[in-house]
């Protein structure tokens, strides 16, 4: 910074423009209430469909949240600009008052060009000659150099934080000019230190590098520094080469147990990271995708794609470079595995290979594992990935299908998620204890339950999770019809029932469609179109309809009834699910175009026999499991549902957007009146103390008691739903609803087990 620009600048631009920031706060932060209370809140209670309710309903939802992120950014320039005025403005105190103690001791201070002299005054020397004008002079000159700092950082701070997003505005949040700087300091820093020689690398290092990412993987600023300043052929060295025990010997011999812990925070970094859109991340993105089918080096084995999976285990990574990046490695796996006609060797971990995954679930040779993990985070990457093309008819490969049933097999084409949930040879994997790895097919599922629910793994939905969109319909179809297929897809891979059994959950006004046998033929007759336009209004979906065959509706609950898990999460949706439609049918306020008929006792009937068909059917694959070969404890079971009580605390009355927006989630959305939930809630109280006991009992019950139980227990619940919602809207008949109920509920359970035994006769039970 020049000498008198410093000395003689106003601050009243400045001033200005940091007020005009603070005034702009104050209105955005109006806007920001008005689009969350008026625009978003609305939106979810709005009565939504078809179209409107998966596309306006969610870019109303994203763009309401864009004034919050308005709000963010403004709030950090704000801030940043606020805390550079006062800085500058001290430092041009220091300023002038150096220059008046100099004055003081005879030395004179005058501009010349941008910098400035010291000169003793002619008339009257300085006390400490020479040694006081080097003095003024160093001090002068740390002044301006701190200037120049002050400045110059927070025109990268500025920069950076703009451009951190091309369209938009960026949430990251800056609460000074310090802040923002330090981060831009701390990833040149905790880069250089990536860009070392792996022997050359300290144990000092390891953790300034391990507690760095740690403190800043979340930070945008430093996150995109940071990769864009290591590089993608740097990140993947740096990865690779600290795993090589023969080369990272000194960090490796005494820090490999904190291996985990920096495989997740530079995760989460390089995640933080993917998400800017500056063109130097373009370019490292692109690049990182280009470089995943090639060796990183000429000294390694180990392709970018090996290396990189294991880095984005943690996070959520842009979903564009996923879907470049899923593309580019199904493309290599073609070929390692010659169009899925073997294993794809490439991924095979041989005996000299470094171990590139550190979380002991498995080695890590197999790029697919670490990808998927990626994808349970991602939920539109995930739904693009699997129902994208894996081979068409066309392309020469192995995979056949009688589609017309005249007897001759012909090539299929195959989805990502019929190769890899059905086809796939997946290389040998072992976990840290010498087991048999089961991380590629549960990091499978976990992606399946983020591509058909919306929302990452391991969460329910909320009443932001938008509806159903046509991908995640069709992938839920396939789902369903795969399992129908070969239960065994799920039965002997059983850890993957609980991602299964929360992706049936959220599609319970689908499944429960397809058990009414409505679906309209290739030319519906008038008496058709009627039926299937009751059966939706019986059973609302927002969004996109999952369009499933009564029979592998069936068979997929009979298989993910076998495994505690997968029961308990549709067990427990189920009769929440159940408890909410009746509320929702039976209030009299109700529009008249919503409802499905004036007869109540149909209506009670119809829900409470389609609740209780499914709660049979599964009832069967639990004895199934039970008596079958994995004997599962029937303990489990009760103590599986029992779980879910922690779960759904505080969301129980939530229930499926009763009266408004009809979500295809039973769980979650926009309530609607004073009541909404309250039948559900206790509902599932009951459910949860129920299964408590069950939980605890000393010993099970014979399979035929076990069958008489269940269908005491459902029609308990369906009798009591119907009581509460009646009582809840003042209906004089209580009494006849709830006897309808438990009509219902007896019949539809007893159909689930029949049924069951028609469509899958190799199921032992004994009912």
């Amino acid at each position: 910074m020049d000498f008198d620009a410093l000395h003689s600048a106003n601050f009243k631009l400045l001033d200005d423009t940091v007020s005009d920031w603070t005034s702009m706060l104050t209105k955005l932060e109006d806007l920001k209430k008005d689009a969350e209370d008026g625009l978003h809140k609305q939106a979810n209670k709005a009565n939504w469909a078809g179209y409107n309710a998966t596309v306006s309903r969610e870019f109303i939802g994203k763009t309401a949240g864009e004034f919050g992120d308005a709000v963010t950014q403004a709030t950090s320039i704000r801030n940043i600009m606020r805390d550079t005025r006062d800085e500058l403005k001290t430092q041009q105190r220091l300023l002038q008052e150096a220059i008046e103690r100099g004055r003081g001791k005879n030395l004179t201070v005058s501009a010349n060009g941008g910098g400035f002299t010291v000169r003793e005054n002619p008339d009257k020397k300085a006390p400490g000659g020479q040694t006081d004008v080097d003095a003024l002079r160093d001090e002068l000159q740390g002044i301006l150099n701190k200037a120049t700092e002050i400045d110059s950082t927070a025109s990268t701070s500025l920069k950076a934080l703009v451009d951190l997003t091309d369209q938009g505005f960026s949430d990251a949040r800056y609460g000074s000019r310090d802040e923002a700087a330090n981060a831009v300091k701390e990833a040149e820093r905790l880069a250089a230190l990536a860009r070392k020689k792996p022997e050359d690398l300290t144990v000092a290092d390891f953790d300034a590098l391990r507690s760095g990412l740690e403190k800043y993987s979340g930070d945008e600023i430093f996150a995109e520094h940071f990769a864009t300043a290591l590089g993608p052929k740097g990140t993947l060295n740096f990865w690779a080469d600290i795993n090589n025990p023969h080369v990272a010997y000194k960090v490796g011999s005494e820090r490999v147990d904190q291996y985990d812990d920096l495989q997740k925070h530079l995760s989460l970094t390089l995640a933080t990271a993917s998400q800017a859109d500056t063109p130097e991340m373009s370019r490292w993105k692109s690049d990182m995708v280009g470089m995943g089918d090639q060796p990183i080096s000429r000294n390694s084995t180990s392709m970018g794609f090996q290396v990189m999976s294991n880095l984005m285990r943690w996070g959520d990574f842009d979903d564009r470079f996923l879907t470049d990046y899923g593309s580019k490695l199904i493309e290599t796996e073609k070929r390692l595995s010659d169009n899925g006609r073997h294993v794809p060797m490439g991924w095979q971990q041989m005996g000299m290979d470094p171990y590139l995954n550190r979380t002991g679930t498995d080695s890590g040779s197999d790029p697919m594992t670490g990808f998927l993990k990626a994808l349970s985070n991602s939920p539109d990457a995930a739904t693009d990935f699997f129902n994208g093309d894996f081979v068409t008819k066309d392309e020469d490969h192995e995979f056949e299908e009688d589609a017309d049933g005249n007897g001759k097999n012909e090539k299929r084409a195959l989805s990502n998620f019929e190769y890899l949930f059905e086809e796939r040879d997946w290389p040998q994997e072992h976990d840290d204890k010498g087991e048999k790895s089961i991380a590629g097919r549960n990091n499978l599922a976990m992606a399946l339950e983020a591509a058909a629910t919306g929302h990452p793994a391991g969460e329910l939905p909320t009443e932001d999770t938008p509806p159903h969109n046509p991908g995640q319909a069709k992938l839920m179809e396939s789902v369903v019809a795969s399992i129908s297929e070969n239960n065994k897809r799920l039965t002997d891979y059983g850890y993957m029932s609980d991602s299964i059994g929360q992706i049936a959950s959220e599609y319970l006004p689908d499944i429960n469609r397809a058990t009414t046998d409505t679906d309209l033929s290739a030319d519906p007759t008038q008496a058709e179109k009627e039926a299937r336009a009751r059966i939706e209004k019986l059973f609302p979906v927002a969004g996109s309809e999952a369009v499933m065959d009564h029979r592998d509706v069936t068979r997929f609950l009979l298989t993910v009834g076998q495994d505690p898990e997968g029961y308990a999460a549709v067990e427990v949706s189920q009769k929440a699910y159940m408890a909410n439609l009746l509320d929702y049918h039976l209030n009299p306020d109700l529009p008249a175009d919503q409802r499905y008929s004036d007869d109540k006792q149909l209506l009670v009937s119809e829900v409470a026999h389609a609740s209780g068909e499914i709660s049979g059917t599964l009832n069967v694959g639990r004895q199934e499991a039970v008596a079958g070969p994995a004997d599962e404890s029937d303990k489990k079971y009760g103590q599986s549902v029992a779980q879910w009580k922690n779960a759904v605390s505080g969301g129980i009355g939530t229930g499926i957007g009763v009266g408004v927006s009809f979500i295809a989630s039973p769980l979650v959305g926009a309530a609607v009146g004073g009541g909404a939930g309250t039948v559900s809630s206790l509902i599932l109280e009951e459910l949860f103390q129920d299964a408590e006991g069950s939980a605890k009992a000393a010993a099970g019950a014979k399979m035929g008691e076990d069958w008489e139980n269940g269908l005491d227990a459902n029609i308990k619940y369906a009798q009591n739903a119907a009581a509460e919602a009646a009582k809840l809207h003042r209906l004089p008949d209580e009494g006849d609803i709830a006897e309808w109920a438990r009509t219902g509920a007896r019949d539809g359970y007893q159909h689930g087990g029949d049924f069951a035994g028609r469509v899958a006769p190799e199921l032992q039970t004994d009912i």
